[in-house]
């Protein structure tokens, strides 16, 4: 990956339907100067840039970091636990989102 916005740009393609169902929820990701809001809803995901209001939880992370993360050469409960990812929000969501959005 690239770059972040490439990643943003292809996530609605990678998302399983199927992990999704049910789910109404809306991820924000705090990546230096960048914000991307991933809401989830329906059974589809719609990727917008900038911050949206009612985020159920937000990430933050350097680009650097964030694109080894999506890459897999960092570990994100290692990110985690270094510092390196910060969590505000619903933790249970946190902890799907390498289910849910193919990471690594």
């Amino acid at each position: 990956m690239s770059d972040v916005k490439s990643f943003f740009d292809g996530l609605e393609s990678r998302v399983d339907a199927g992990k999704i169902a049910g789910m109404n929820s809306i991820f924000q990701f705090n990546l230096g100067e960048e914000v991307y809001a991933v809401k989830v809803a329906d059974g589809a995901v719609a990727v917008s840039e900038g911050a949206m209001e009612g985020a159920n939880i937000q990430l933050t992370m350097t680009p650097e970091d964030f694109l080894a993360l999506v890459g897999g050469s960092l570990n994100s409960q290692q990110a985690f636990l270094t510092g390196k990812l910060k969590i505000k929000g619903d933790m249970q969501l946190a902890l799907k989102l390498q289910t849910i959005f193919n990471l690594g």
